[in-house]
This record gives C-alpha cells, sequence and structure tokens, in this order.
C-alpha cells in the first residue's frame, strides 16, 4: 500500500503554505536581529554582535550536522542492507503496509527526518557560544589542583567543552541505536515471531557497532569524570572530593573505565563473530561493576569507616576546600583585626571625633525616593528609582558622602493629553539634572506629626542651575556639583522608545519646550526601510506616517543603562544597581560588571541569587545560578545623554577576563584609561560584598577542625527594620543589606567610603563581627573585619542589630511619643540600622521616618535612635540623642539641622504639603516701637520672597528666604520682648 499521489496544484499550494509558515516563523527574528544590528553599531559594538551570531551559526550548522548527519547515515546503512525477501504474516500485516509506505516516499523520510532532527539538535545547541568560545580563547590561571596537578584553566575552560561535546555524540549515538533498531524493525532485519525471533546479519552488525560505541564513549566519559569528582557535593559541609571521593570512587572510575574498554570490544567483536552472546555478557558485566564499584563499594566507606571518623578522615578535604573557596571569591587578603566592641566611650572623645560622628548618615537612600519625586521633581513626568543611591563628592574643599539620583523621564507617569503617541515618544523625551543631598543632615527637626521638617536639603543641577548652587544652606549661592550636559536620556525608568533630533521639538525646561537633540545616542530613522523596520517592531503606525521624524531622526531604544552593558558584554554578570556619577561634568551611570565560573576545583558552590537576596528593593534581582568564582573584573560606565557604552578592566590578573578579551578585542579598555575622577566615584559591588560575606561567615574559619564543628561560624543578620524583623521566630525574612558610610576605617585616621555589615554568632543575635570593605582608589577592595571574643558571654556581650532595635521599640520614650507614632494617619518607617565601630564599642544610628497616610505624602526624617552599649538615645536630632547616651557635649561633633525647629500649626492637618508651609506674617506695629515695626515689615518680606520661590521651584531662592525669615523672627521676638504685650503671633514657629 502507497500514500495517494498529489497534484501538482497541491504541491504548489503546500509549497506556498510551507513558505508563508516559515516566513512568520523566521520573521520577527531576523527583524529582531536587524533592530540589533543597528543598536550595535549605534554603541560601537558590532564586533560583538557579529562574533557571537557568527558563533551561534556555525554550532548550529555543526551540531545540526553531527546529530542529523549521524541519523542520516544509520538510516542509509539501515536501509542499504534490508534484507530482499520478508516474509509477510497475512494481508493485513500492519508492518507490511508501513514498510510500503517509506519505501515509496524513502527521500522523504530518508532526508526529513535527519533534517528536522538536525534541526532540533542545532536551535538547542546553538545557546552554548560561550563554553565554545572559552575553550578556543581560554588561558592559564597560573595554579594547579591539589589532586591531579592539573592548570585552573584546565577546569575552567577545557573540561566544560569536553564535557559539553561528549554529551552531544552521546546524544547522536543514542538516536542512531534507536533508528537502527525500528529501521530494521520495519525492514525486516529483526523479526519477534517465533521462539527467540530472528536477528539478520546485518542488523546485528550495526547495532553492536553503534552500542560498542556507546559503550566506548562512556569508557571516555569516566575518564573525565575523575576530575569532576573535584566539584563534588559528597559533603553538605563543604564542596570539592572527600575521603570517600578519593579513596574509593576515584579508583572506581579508572575501573569502569577499563571495563567499558574491555565491553566496548567486546561489543566490535560480537558485531563480525556472529555471537550475540559476548556484547550480552559484556553488557551484564557492565552493570554489575557499575553498581558494585561504581556505587557499592563508596558507600560501604563511607558509612563504615569516614562518617565515624569524620572530622579527621576530611581534614585534607576541608583545607582544600577553605583555601580554593577563598581564592576563587578573593578573601585571600582579609584583615582581621581583635576588638573587644565593649568600649565606653565619654562625650569629650565623642565632642573630639572629626571623622565618624560628622559623617554619620541619616538619609535611607531606600526610603526617600517619594520625598525627592515631590520635592525635587517638580513636574509630574519627572521622577526618581524606587531606590536612591549613596555617592560622594568633594564640594567647596569638603569631601562628604551625598544621596544622589538623576532626574529621569518616567513616561509612566504621563497624564491626559500627555499620553498620546507624539507626547510619549518625541516630546517628553528625557529627564534633566543630578540631584544630591547631603547624607547626614536635613532641613529642620520635627517636633510633630504636622511639623513641616525633616527633609533632605537637595540641590539639582539642570539646566537651569547647572553649577548645582543650593548644596550648602549657609552659602546657597555657592556652588555645588557642576554638571555641564545634565539631560537623561538613559537611565533606570527609561523603559521606552523616544525619537529624538530632526524637526521635533521636545521639553526641556519649564523655560524651554523647543530641544533639538544633537548628540550620538540613538539609531538613524530618517530612511523608508528603518522607519518599516521599527514600525513593525513596535507595531505603530505612527512611525510610518508622523511628520515629527525626519532628516536627521533618531530613535533610542534599550535605554536601561544595566541592560545596555549586558548586551554590549553578554559574558558579564551585572550588579543589580547602577548608580549615576558625575564625571568631568557630564553625568555618567557606573555599572559593575562580573566574570563567574562554577567549575573551579574545591571552591565552594554557590547559589549568586539566594546569597545577594536582602530587604533592599528597587534593585534587579540576580539569577539563582550556581558559582564558585567572582571577580569583580570590568566597571562600565553609560553617558547618560548620548548612551555611550565604555568597558573598563578593574583587575587585568583575571584569567576569565583575558579570555573573553582575546574573544572580544578592543572591547574592554585597559585600567590606565580610568581617568582619577571615575575612579574616585567607583563603589565597591553590593552583590560582590553580599556573596563574600556569605562566605566569610564561615570561611574566616583558619582550622579544618575548628571548620567541622561549625561553632564559630557566624550568621548575616535578617534585617530588623523590615516588617516582623524583631521577630527571631518569623520564616522568610530577609537580610539585612550592607551600608554605604563615610567613616574611619579601622586602622586608619581619615574617614573612608566604605560598604559594611555586621555579623552574628551562628544562630544567636549578639554581635560576633563586623565587616567593611573600602572604596577609595588607595586602597579599594581592602576587606577589614573586626572579630569579637569568641568566648564572650553574659555582659560582655555585644548586642547584635536584632537585640539593638528591640531594645529602641521597647525604649519608653518611643513609646511615649504617641501622638507622633500611634497616630493613625502617620506610616512609622524604620529607617536604616547602621553599625558603627567607635572608641573600641559600636554605634547603632538608625533614623525614623514618618508618613501621612495618603497618595501625595512623603517621608520625613522625625526622630533619631541611637545606641551605644546598654544606653539608647532618642530625639529628633542626632546631636540631641548622642546627648542622651554620651552626656553634655557629645552633641558638638553631630552635623545639626541646617534650620531652627518650628511649631506646627494649631490646625492639624492630614495631608503632607507637597512644599514647605509659607508661614503667615505677623500683626503690624503700632507705632510706638519702630524696632517692631522694622521687624514686621522684614517678616512680610521674606515671606513675600519665600512664596515666589516656592512657586517657581527654586530652592535655592527657598532657603535664602528661610533664613531671612529665621532672621527677621528673631528680630520681632527681640523687639516684642522690649515692647508691651500684643496678641500678634508668628505661626510656623
Amino acid at each position: 500500500m502507497s500514500l495517494p499521489k498529489l497534484s501538482r496544484r497541491s504541491r504548489i499550494l503546500l509549497i506556498l503554505a510551507a513558505v508563508i509558515i516559515l516566513a512568520l516563523l523566521l520573521g520577527a527574528r531576523l527583524l529582531d536581529t536587524y533592530v540589533n544590528w543597528l543598536w550595535f553599531g549605534e554603541v560601537h559594538a558590532r564586533e560583538v554582535f557579529s562574533t557571537v551570531v557568527l558563533t551561534r551559526i556555525v554550532l548550529f550548522f555543526a551540531i545540526g550536522i553531527l546529530v542529523g548527519g549521524t541519523l542520516a547515515l544509520t538510516l542509509w546503512v539501515a536501509y542499504r542492507s534490508r534484507p530482499v525477501f520478508v516474509p509477510v504474516s497475512g494481508t493485513d500485516d500492519p508492518l507490511s503496509r508501513y514498510r510500503s509506505a517509506i519505501v515509496g516516499r524513502i527521500r522523504l523520510f530518508g532526508i526529513g527526518l535527519p533534517v528536522i532532527t538536525g534541526l532540533i539538535a542545532g536551535a538547542s545547541g546553538e545557546g552554548d557560544w560561550q563554553r565554545v568560545q572559552l575553550f578556543l580563547h581560554g588561558t592559564s590561571f597560573g595554579q594547579t589542583d591539589p589532586e591531579f596537578g592539573k592548570d585552573i584553566g584546565f577546569y575552567a575552560f577545557s573540561l566544560p567543552f569536553y564535557q559539553w561535546l561528549l554529551g552531544w555524540l552521546f546524544v547522536a549515538t543514542t538516536i542512531s541505536f534507536i533508528a537502527a533498531l525500528i529501521s530494521h524493525y520495519l525492514f525486516g532485519g529483526i523479526r519477534l515471531a517465533g521462539r527467540g525471533g530472528q536477528l539478520a546479519g546485518p542488523a546485528r552488525v550495526q547495532l553492536a557497532v553503534t552500542a560498542g560505541i556507546f559503550v566506548l564513549l562512556k569508557a571516555i566519559e569516566y575518564f573525565f569524570d575523575r576530575y569532576n569528582l573535584l566539584f563534588s557535593d559528597r559533603n553538605p559541609l563543604f564542596d570539592g572530593a572527600t575521603y570517600t571521593d578519593l579513596n574509593a570512587v576515584l579508583p572506581a572510575k579508572l575501573i569502569l573505565l577499563c571495563i567499558s574498554a574491555i565491553c566496548a570490544v567486546a561489543f566490535f567483536a560480537g558485531a563480525f563473530l556472529r555471537n550475540i552472546q559476548l556484547p550480552a555478557i559484556a553488557l551484564v558485566l557492565l552493570i554489575l561493576s557499575g553498581v558494585l564499584v561504581g556505587a557499592a563499594w563508596p558507600a560501604v566507606l563511607e558509612q563504615f569507616s569516614v562518617k565515624p571518623n569524620a572530622n579527621q578522615k576530611e581534614a585534607l578535604s576541608i583545607s582544600r576546600n577553605m583555601a580554593a573557596t577563598k581564592d576563587a571569591f578573593g578573601l585571600n587578603n582579609v584583615q582581621y583585626e581583635d576588638y573587644s566592641g565593649t568600649g565606653q566611650a565619654s562625650a569629650a572623645q565623642i565632642s573630639a571625633d572629626t571623622t565618624t560622628v560628622p559623617n554619620i548618615r541619616l538619609l535611607d537612600p531606600n526610603v526617600l525616593a517619594p520625598t525627592f519625586t515631590q520635592r525635587v521633581g517638580r513636574e509630574n513626568f519627572y521622577g526618581f528609582p524606587q531606590k536612591l543611591d549613596i555617592d560622594r563628592y568633594d564640594v567647596n574643599g569638603k569631601t562628604q558622602d551625598y544621596i544622589v539620583a538623576a532626574r529621569e523621564i518616567n513616561t509612566a507617569n504621563l497624564t491626559g493629553n500627555q499620553t498620546n503617541w507624539i507626547n510619549k515618544h518625541t516630546f517628553y523625551t528625557h529627564g534633566n539634572g543630578f540631584v544630591a543631598a547631603p547624607a547626614n543632615t536635613i532641613d529642620r527637626a520635627v517636633s510633630n506629626a504636622n511639623s513641616d521638617g525633616g527633609y533632605p536639603i537637595a540641590a539639582i543641577s539642570d539646566t537651569q542651575n547647572p553649577t548645582g548652587k543650593g548644596l550648602d544652606p549657609a552659602n546657597p549661592n555657592a556652588p555645588g556639583i557642576f554638571v555641564s550636559q545634565p539631560r537623561v536620556y538613559y537611565g533606570e525608568l527609561t523603559n521606552d522608545y523616544a525619537i529624538v533630533g530632526g524637526q521635533a521639538a521636545e521639553y526641556d525646561s519649564a523655560t524651554s519646550s523647543n530641544y533639538h537633540y544633537d548628540g550620538a545616542g540613538g539609531v538613524p530613522i530618517d530612511n523608508w526601510f528603518n522607519r518599516l523596520a521599527f514600525a513593525a517592531k513596535y507595531g505603530e503606525r505612527n512611525i510610518l506616517f508622523s511628520d515629527a521624524i525626519s532628516n536627521g531622526s533618531k530613535i533610542m531604544y534599550n535605554r536601561d543603562p544595566r541592560d545596555r552593558v549586558q548586551k554590549v558584554a553578554p559574558w558579564l554578570t551585572v550588579d543589580g544597581d547602577p548608580y549615576p556619577a558625575v564625571v568631568d561634568g557630564k553625568i555618567e551611570w557606573i555599572v559593575d560588571g562580573y566574570t563567574t565560573l562554577n567549575n573551579y576545583p574545591y571552591a565552594q558552590q554557590t547559589q549568586l541569587g539566594e546569597a545577594t537576596e536582602d530587604s533592599l528593593t528597587g534593585v534587579a534581582r540576580q539569577a539563582n545560578s550556581s558559582i564558585n568564582y567572582i571577580r569583580n573584573s570590568v566597571k562600565a560606565t553609560v553617558d547618560a545623554f548620548d548612551g555611550t557604552v565604555t568597558l573598563y578592566s578593574v583587575d587585568d590578573k583575571d584569567p576569565v577576563l583575558k579570555a573573553w578579551e582575546s574573544v572580544f578585542p578592543g572591547t574592554v579598555q585597559p585600567s590606565s584609561q580610568i581617568s582619577p575622577d571615575l575612579r574616585a566615584h567607583f563603589r565597591y559591588p553590593e552583590d560582590l560584598f553580599k556573596v563574600q560575606r556569605e562566605l566569610l561567615a564561615r570561611y574566616h574559619v583558619s582550622d579544618p577542625q575548628e571548620f567541622y564543628t561549625t561553632n564559630t561560624f557566624w550568621n548575616v543578620p535578617q534585617d530588623p527594620t523590615q516588617e516582623g524583623g524583631t521577630n527571631l521566630d518569623a520564616a522568610g525574612l530577609a537580610n539585612q543589606p550592607g551600608y554605604y558610610v563615610l567613616a574611619e576605617a579601622p586602622g586608619e585616621a581619615n574617614p573612608t567610603f566604605q560598604l559594611t555589615s555586621s555579623l552574628t554568632a551562628l544562630q544567636r543575635q549578639y554581635l560576633a563581627a563586623w565587616m567593611s570593605v573600602s572604596s577609595d582608589p588607595k586602597d579599594y577592595g581592602t576587606i577589614r573585619v573586626l572579630r569579637l571574643p569568641t568566648t564572650a558571654a553574659g555582659n560582655s556581650q555585644v548586642d547584635g542589630p536584632v537585640q539593638v532595635q528591640n531594645k529602641f521599640q521597647s525604649d519608653s520614650r518611643f513609646a511615649q511619643e504617641r501622638t507622633l507614632f500611634s497616630n493613625q494617619s502617620v506610616t512609622v518607617i524604620f529607617g536604616n540600622l547602621i553599625t558603627l565601630p567607635l572608641e573600641g564599642g559600636f554605634l547603632y544610628v538608625e533614623p525614623v521616618y514618618i508618613q501621612q497616610r495618603n497618595q501625595n505624602s512623603y517621608p520625613q526624617l522625625a526622630r533619631v535612635l541611637v545606641s551605644y552599649g546598654s544606653k539608647i538615645g532618642f530625639a529628633s536630632t542626632l546631636g540631641d540623642a548622642l546627648k542622651q547616651v554620651f552626656g553634655d557635649g557629645a552633641n558638638q561633633a553631630a552635623t545639626s539641622p541646617t534650620q531652627p525647629t518650628t511649631s506646627p500649626p494649631s490646625t492639624p492637618s492630614s495631608t503632607a504639603p507637597t512644599t514647605p508651609t509659607t508661614p503667615s506674617a505677623p500683626a503690624g506695629g503700632t507705632g510706638d516701637n519702630p524696632a517692631l515695626d522694622k521687624a514686621v515689615a522684614d517678616i512680610q518680606a521674606a515671606i513675600s520672597q519665600l512664596r515666589a520661590a516656592q512657586q517657581s521651584g527654586n530652592f535655592a531662592a527657598q532657603g535664602e528666604a528661610l533664613a531671612a525669615l529665621d532672621a527677621a523672627a528673631k528680630e520681632y521676638d527681640a523687639a516684642q520682648a522690649s515692647a508691651p504685650p500684643t496678641t500678634s503671633s508668628v505661626p510656623g514657629r
């Protein structure tokens, strides 16, 4: 029986249908490829694109030919060696019908099946281009493993490729064996009828040879399995070859290798000796040896020899794991210092401190984004990321840390007519300005829930105020952070495309709505082919027909800095928190990039996603991939104006980076190209810090016996400021994040910008260690650990973060502030709980924010909590809180609010103002007191000045007006004291 013949018309229709389906399937991919090709040209990284695409194409065809070609050869041999005559069991024999159908369409099956199989295999394997490129360009580490003496580069670059290639050979062999089995059965070479069935000679030869090849590949796999033992996870305490692996599994692999080779010879011999008993015996031998030698013997040794003496038996493996882990994660040069943690600082010592106390950070970047948006964002379409950033700047000769952010365009906040296509994509195209606020102070202290104060002193460097004046309240006209190009086209909130240049005018500021982009960013869209391509890409016909697109127009897409770096350097793992910095007058996004491996022998496997998970919001989360090697080898910058991506090497010795530089020559700039201004803004990356902190909690131990007992391990504490964070029995609570601070590092005389974290004892809440990593250029990356006594007990133990938070919240003064914190219209937000070493002890500082419960409100700093030893301070300013803890005079070193505290209006309001409330002037004088009359006139003038400044959004002028108002109010109080009583008052004071 044969398949019906198709007419010529039917064949033509089928071909047309196949072409249409293929076009639909490939069209979107070809369009994406073209759009990506244009984008890589914009960032001058087309060689990256071409290298990746070419490698994937070669892999696609290589694997497709390997698998599909092997299958085609198998089918051809089976067809050519089929029996000439095949008995038919009857007229209804199903095999006969299938056989006739296949023979009638032999080319369809003989060519179609291998092609389809090859296409599937090629599509599955082309994604492993990184493994192949690392094999081709791998370098030496200059270090060898302790067991086989092979260079680490073999494990990092060569072994993964050999295993990958072996895996595809197994796939090809398995598919071939199955295809040969089915083919010979259909063609009659294998018959199940009769006692024991029948196996034709050609079928026996082909199946035995194929099985022999499979077993031979298994022997090769056993050879490479020996090296894989160095990544063993047999022992839950550590990774690497255990005593059982070295003394039972390793010899077993060699034995199984020899047995597999012998069995392969037996299969080959059986194929030509017409004896299937020999291969059968070989197969049984292989299975039994695998069970007895490969599984049973290691299990017996583990159970009866290793476990009863594990601390001695595993000492060698633990020491190897400790050394490899410290090397793979950059923990070899940690500076440990014993620290009592129980020092008693005096008020005189605190007041004399000039490094740590004046720089104590009160502003929490994870809390204040709404405050920045309302007070500095101005227009509704400007916004800030959910998490702000911290960096240090030298302003007017003084270096301190600032809360910083780029004021970006946020098209999600457009409303009404702003959301039409023209406005969204051609008019509201970019942000404007770099915002900075001193991290250690606020404008005014808060007295109650309706007080106007507790806000950052933020200044914005934008097109109207490029010098950033207003950052210093004492001198509002002094320049702040100068930005020569404040326009932000690329940022964390810019997740949609924008069309710029040409004739289309763009919104630039409140006084300018006719800006035309003249930068290098964007892809030309002033030709019809590109317009058609992007119209299809975004499904937007306006791109084709809009007159806003003209000669010189460009389209900007892929505008997120992190995404841009990831596309330019697909071999990097990118940090989750890019941050903006002003470098040589330009706003640059700085993005940290990591080179990682998961096959560094003996190093501990770490889940990247779990290790970097903490209570921070507004940061990109890492995929939970397993790694056992990481280096922050690359710092990338993305220009906020033109999107230029530049990669800089910051670890020229990293062998993994060297390999990728060989794959993509010229894409990474040497460290010598980093300008001093850029280097001054490098921060130690948070994700790397979290991974190292997680491992340092165990790998600070140097003795294998002590490591095995785990009793001196540490824990990363849970964040006590999160919801339920003080509940020790709660599940699923996130870790406390690391905090950037400007403070005196242990053993240093000057303040350094550093990333810090507390560490507690294993499953206990008291403090065990304090960790910091320097971000200063002179000692960047230096890890310092203050180690508290392990035998501390009772009163000599130092409270950890959770214990301190419990003390804060149970303090009587905190409970007494019911009108502030128990008000149902107010939400209490606990800011970052920072731990600072100070005079032999630890100072804990936590800002407490309040926020009205309505959509227009935003957080304001209400109180500051301080703990040192057994004492607690709780006040509206840091200075007063320190005074409560250390005594009179301790407040002198703290940075005070820049303006005096004001009392609230007599009528409470449930809505927090979006701009500072403007007080009203007192009644006019009687004429009997000229000083009083002058003071009233000055107050009225200052109020008028303040109102005008608020309406224009000029924060520098607001600062000047508030200073004038305060001076006039003091004059009024002095004049009123010398005059008869009056009913006039100064509201808001």
